[in-house]
């Protein structure tokens, strides 16, 4: 089994970890675009033409499935980037899990990158699923570009100003860019108000996994023998794992098994 994954950055790594845990013995190929991230300021027709060079770039190696593991991509770019792939290699976008953010109740908060908050896709998701719910959209600026550069500093500051964004009576964030969910327990703590019951955080990644595997007629077999390989496409030529990786558990869980596809 091969599972591709493809974000302009390391977004990606948490459905890549996800897809790890489930199945370890899958062998992985995640395409990144570093020549032109990031990919939330560019326009909707320059973002869907440099997604469809980094899918392309993945398909090449001829995948069971492909993951964008991006909300901005999947927004603008995933009609597209079906209608260029499929029915030969399955596409799967990524939501913000904004359905069971809502079924819980109580006022939900979707942090997202600015190119995603207010998008007609990201209204649209509220509109189908958030009817008779109070939701704040929360643009989050800057927050993946700290993350993607490892840079704390930043983190800490771009965190800090989405906080200042969520009501205080939010009782469930939605964490709509992939990226944020690197940083997920910081964001809780941030969000988390004194004497308040415990912050719901819905991510995405988790859910992604699975439904790749039951699009691929896949289970989950988190013993398989851990024999995956992982090749790391950058703009379209084979490369490392970017070291900014490295600073999450979720890349840390990777580099031996890409080192195991250089032996190979």
């Amino acid at each position: 089994m091969k599972i591709a994954l493809m974000d302009s950055g390391i977004g990606l790594l948490a459905a890549t970890a996800a897809v790890r845990r489930l199945r370890p013995d899958a062998d992985l190929v995640l395409s990144l675009d570093p020549d032109g991230m990031p990919w939330g300021p560019r326009t909707p027709e320059d973002l869907t033409r440099r997604a469809l060079a980094v899918a392309e770039a993945a398909a090449a190696h001829r995948p069971d499935a492909l993951i964008i593991g991006c909300n901005t991509a999947t927004v603008h770019a995933l009609p597209a980037i079906r209608a260029r792939l499929e029915p030969g290699i399955p596409v799967i976008g990524t939501v913000p899990a904004i359905k069971p953010a809502a079924a819980g109740g109580g006022s939900v908060a979707i942090w997202a990158t600015p190119a995603t908050t207010g998008s007609p896709y990201q209204r649209g998701l509220i509109e189908d699923f958030a009817q008779g719910v109070q939701v704040t959209e929360v643009p989050c600026w800057g927050l993946a570009e700290a993350v993607e550069h490892a840079d704390e500093s930043a983190i800490e500051a771009t965190i800090a100003a989405a906080a200042e964004l969520t009501p205080e009576d939010v009782t469930t964030v939605v964490l709509g860019c992939t990226h944020y969910e690197l940083v997920a327990e910081r964001i809780r703590a941030a969000v988390q108000r004194p004497g308040a019951a415990p912050l719901v955080l819905h991510a995405s990644a988790g859910a992604i996994a699975a439904q790749t595997l039951r699009r691929i007629g896949e289970q989950p077999a988190p013993d398989a023998p851990a024999g995956g390989t992982l090749t790391v496409i950058l703009s379209g030529r084979e490369g490392e794992l970017p070291a900014a990786a490295l600073h999450y558990a979720e890349g840390r869980l990777l580099p031996a098994t890409q080192r195991l596809a250089d032996r190979r």
